[in-house]
């Protein structure tokens, strides 16, 4: 396997000839059992590490009776306990800034990452710089698998702040020797300005959330723009469902004539690239020996067999600063066997990450995910550019909303007709009813980042409705 060491080490001047399919054709291509051998062997070093250098690993492990001597299987590694943010975040408090986690010295830290906070403690990354040199060689990897090639300029069009995804972005594309313009997002009429810089540097490629993309698309238009006119020939996304959803993949091709490819887990295990595209088809490959994926049984917690749906597990097999070692995501996602026929020999993800247990609700008796309520609207010729997902409940009846915006120029005499086929849509693919409400175009703000698209309002319901609040 090319350049698989521990502590990782990579040759800084190395990269392919730009029509070489693969970073590293060894690595990427091999029996998926052979790739195992090797996986399990880096699992009892970073085990090992961890256990040296971090109590609370050591504590962890040893309330559970494990050591890492005794993992002699990858069966015997999904009986390891899992790690919950919520862990991380009471370590963090308890041993400031970087948790007793941390297993390299404070001063070794020379980024600082995390998260924004606004639900609660903010997680600090604390990133050694030969992480972030790991995290650059490894994004560069999947981002060629998703054909970025040197000559190619890539615009990180996501805020550049703690985010580690508009980072994770940066210095993948420049590792992997492309032009880099980090041009970010989130700033009022910033979108417009993206719209002419792209022009302006002859922008190839765009990094940003799937929803920046449709509201950059809507801005071009309305500034007499045709989005495929921007000259895109790629554009990759993360930081939530959308580019494996199938009307949302075909929405975002269609209005930049560009190659669309999904990628991203969570920041805790960065490299997030590691579910990542490399192929022009939905889904994404689990790039297993760059962070070690499993898809367990989200009540047992145990490992599932391929084939099944769960909940991502995930364990850094390159991170000295800040290792992961069996996260628990709390994502759901569908999972199949490695395929030669796709040439890497990688689990595949289908359908990538397409929601979040906690965003899950349940109406009726059915567990409903919004990304499936986003499938079925976005496909409609006449949606008009967002929705909101509306839960309430009446009298004790559940009661499920979508106020979708129409297409302009949508006659009001066809408002009912188009209301009553999406309503049954709705239904045929959630198995509950859904009132689908027509709203006019730009009645909801687009955003410059992630779309929060369900809410859960008791009296908002009856004012759509034309009740009035009670």
């Amino acid at each position: 396997m090319e350049q698989w060491t521990w502590p990782p080490r990579y040759d800084e001047g190395y990269r392919p000839a730009d029509d070489q399919r693969y970073w590293f054709p060894r690595r990427e291509t091999m029996p998926a059992e052979q790739r195992d051998e090797k996986i399990l062997e880096r699992i009892r070093e970073v085990m090992a590490y961890a256990w040296e250098h971090s109590p609370f690993y050591r504590r962890k492990w040893d309330d559970a009776g494990i050591h890492p001597s005794s993992i002699r299987s990858l069966e015997d590694f999904g009986k390891v306990p899992v790690v919950r943010k919520e862990e991380l975040r009471a370590d963090q408090a308890e041993h400031e800034p970087f948790g007793s986690y941390l297993c390299v010295p404070g001063a070794e830290v020379k980024h600082v990452n995390g998260t924004s906070g606004t639900t609660g403690r903010p997680t600090a990354f604390g990133i050694s710089e030969r992480d972030w040199r790991s995290v650059a060689n490894a994004h560069a990897r999947v981002m060629w698998a998703m054909g970025i090639r040197p000559r190619d300029t890539v615009l990180v069009a996501s805020p550049l702040s703690l985010y580690w995804g508009s980072w994770g972005a940066y210095i993948g594309g420049e590792r992997l020797g492309a032009r880099v313009f980090p041009f970010g997002a989130g700033q009022n009429g910033q979108t417009k300005r993206t719209l002419s810089w792209m022009r302006q540097m002859g922008v190839s490629v765009l990094y940003s959330t799937p929803s920046y993309a449709l509201h950059l698309a809507e801005t071009a238009r309305s500034e007499g723009i045709d989005p495929a006119s921007l000259g895109l020939t790629r554009m990759f996304f993360s930081g939530e469902p959308g580019a494996s959803v199938p009307s949302v993949r075909a929405m975002l091709e269609s209005k930049f004539g560009a190659k669309v490819y999904d990628s991203g887990s969570m920041a805790e295990v960065s490299p997030w690239m590691h579910l990542g595209a490399g192929q022009d088809e939905p889904g994404v490959f689990a790039w297993q020996d760059l962070v070690y994926t499993e898809v367990c049984d989200p009540g047992t917690l145990t490992p599932l067999p391929y084939g099944a749906e769960g909940t991502p597990v995930y364990t850094t097999l390159e991170r000295t600063s800040q290792p992961m070692i069996r996260l628990l995501s709390n994502d759901l996602t569908r999972w199949e066997a490695p395929d030669a026929a796709r040439g890497r020999t990688y689990p595949f993800l289908p359908k990538g990450i397409y929601g979040r247990i906690d965003d899950m609700f349940t109406v009726r008796g059915e567990n409903i995910y919004p990304s499936a309520i986003d499938d079925v609207v976005m496909a409609d010729a006449d949606y008009g550019g967002e929705h909101r997902i509306v839960i309430t409940r009446d009298a004790a009846m559940d009661t499920l909303a979508v106020q979708v915006e129409h297409r302009a120029g949508l006659a009001s005499a066809d408002h009912p007709g188009w209301t009553e086929r999406l309503s049954a849509r709705l239904r045929s693919v959630l198995g509950v009813g859904a009132d689908v409400v027509a709203m006019p175009p730009n009645t909801f703000d687009r955003t410059d980042f992630k779309a929060r698209r369900v809410i859960d309002d008791r009296a908002l319901l009856r004012e759509i409705q034309g009740g009035g609040p009670r």
